[in-house]
């Protein structure tokens, strides 16, 4: 049998499968172990948060009927792209096609942090005041619009197989599932885990309301762009009980969890209170 065809074949079926696999083990997890004490009624958040998923879900669907399975169909069949114009093996091809695309969202999370009209619509993420498995697909419609068209422009100009494709989109799913999540693990196996793939303790982090916090820790799937490059930092300094989640001067839970205020955020609120920019870039010396 044909693994990459039959990957493709049921891929509605193996995505959303795994995505209520892991939500539900993840949710589950939260409750026999939570890491830190909720701000906000879960009920609320968990309501506006899986609303702008099914909103982002049914944008994606009109205006990307085939998603980034059905483009890499396309460019194979075209022969378009680096893998299909250089003679390379087809699983050489496979894993280098994840590793450069997950590079790829690692460096499309720098830039919507650093170009302050993507930091807008960046900023609906990290508003949500408390950090759990819904906070890893609140995001708003027009970033997941952009950044499908990103993956797609990428793509093309990788010739990535559709396998590939599909197991890096499954991947990034559960990963920002995962990393999202408000859970409590062993300090010795996250130690172990973070240097492969990004953990909850490393990626909460990034959700802190300090400049130099909220700006390191990019990683969604793998963790070694952010060792690789300097961006990683070990832990928040306040640590993460007493951290603060969010953005420093957006409190209102009526707007950091209702859905629409969510959709509203980038262009009603203003949006320097997220430090974006060079000039909120402070390096981050890991402990």
């Amino acid at each position: 049998m044909d693994i990459g065809a039959f990957l493709v074949g049921h891929e509605a079926a193996i995505r959303l499968g795994a995505f209520l696999s892991v939500f539900a083990l993840m949710a589950l997890w939260e409750v026999a172990g939570p890491r830190r004490a909720l701000t906000v009624r879960k009920g609320r958040r968990w309501l506006a948060n899986i609303g702008i998923t099914l909103l982002d879900a049914a944008v994606v669907r009109v205006l990307f009927p085939t998603a980034m399975v059905g483009v890499a169909l396309a460019v194979g069949e075209s022969g378009w792209g680096l893998f299909n114009a250089v003679a390379v093996p087809a699983p050489l091809a496979f894993v280098l096609s994840l590793l450069a695309l997950d590079l790829l969202i690692w460096a499309q999370h720098i830039a919507f942090h650093r170009v302050p009209l993507l930091a807008r619509l960046h900023r609906v993420h990290h508003a949500d005041l408390d950090f759990d498995v819904t906070t890893g697909f609140r995001f708003h419609p027009i970033e997941i619009v952009l950044s499908l068209l990103i993956k797609s422009a990428a793509i093309v100009a990788l010739g990535a197989p559709a396998a590939a494709v599909l197991v890096f989109e499954v991947l990034l799913n559960l990963g920002s599932l995962f990393n999202h999540g408000n859970v409590r693990m062993p300090e010795g196996i996250d130690r172990v885990l973070r240097w492969l793939v990004v953990t909850p303790d490393m990626h909460r982090v990034h959700h802190s309301v300090e400049p130099e916090e909220i700006n390191s820790n990019y990683g969604f799937f793998l963790s070694w762009w952010d060792r690789l490059f300097g961006t990683y930092r070990a832990a928040p300094r306040a640590g993460h009980d007493a951290m603060t989640i969010g953005v420093r001067n957006t409190r209102d839970p009526g707007v950091c969890a209702g859905l629409w205020p969510m959709l509203v955020l980038p262009f009603k609120e203003r949006a320097d209170d997220f430090p974006c920019g060079r000039s909120a870039l402070q390096r981050p010396a890991s402990p």
